[in-house]
């Protein structure tokens, strides 16, 4: 090490070793952001991935799909061999698609409006643009 520092003529001070606490140090930042990335990104990914996993394990006949291509259709029948299903997408015209390109499952109460509390009657606001009805008055 002496012959180095002669040579070199580096003073000391920059020639001794940080220690352990140096690169411990160094390294922190790294183990924050991959611990970031895990929690942000990584684990809500494998968490829906897993979801979707059992959508499609879940699948049964006469569920309305959406396909990855964006067809919506009913499940006729499932072909689980083949990894196929057969989806009818309009009277008597059935498709074959892979299980794998459903990306969801129409559920009927999301179509459903909801209903007001105590089973009032909910009505729809008129735009202003509206003619008046006969038993209104005219404005003017």
């Amino acid at each position: 090490m002496d012959l180095i520092i002669r040579l070199f003529g580096i003073p000391p001070a920059y020639a001794q070793d940080a220690g352990g606490l140096g690169s411990i140090v160094s390294i922190a930042p790294l183990i924050l952001i991959f611990v970031v990335f895990y929690v942000l990104l990584i684990r809500p990914q494998q968490k829906k991935q897993k979801d979707h996993q059992a959508m499609l394990g879940s699948l049964v006949k006469g569920e309305r799909v959406v396909t990855g291509g964006g067809i919506v259709g009913t499940v006729v029948k499932i072909d689980a061999e083949k990894d196929e299903m057969f989806v009818e997408i309009a009277p008597n015209v059935r498709v074959a698609v892979l299980r794998s390109t459903i990306a969801s499952v129409i559920r009927e109460s999301a179509e459903k409006p909801a209903a007001a509390p105590g089973g009032a009657k909910v009505e729809t606001p008129k735009p202003a643009n509206d003619p008046p009805q006969a038993d209104q008055p005219k404005r003017g």
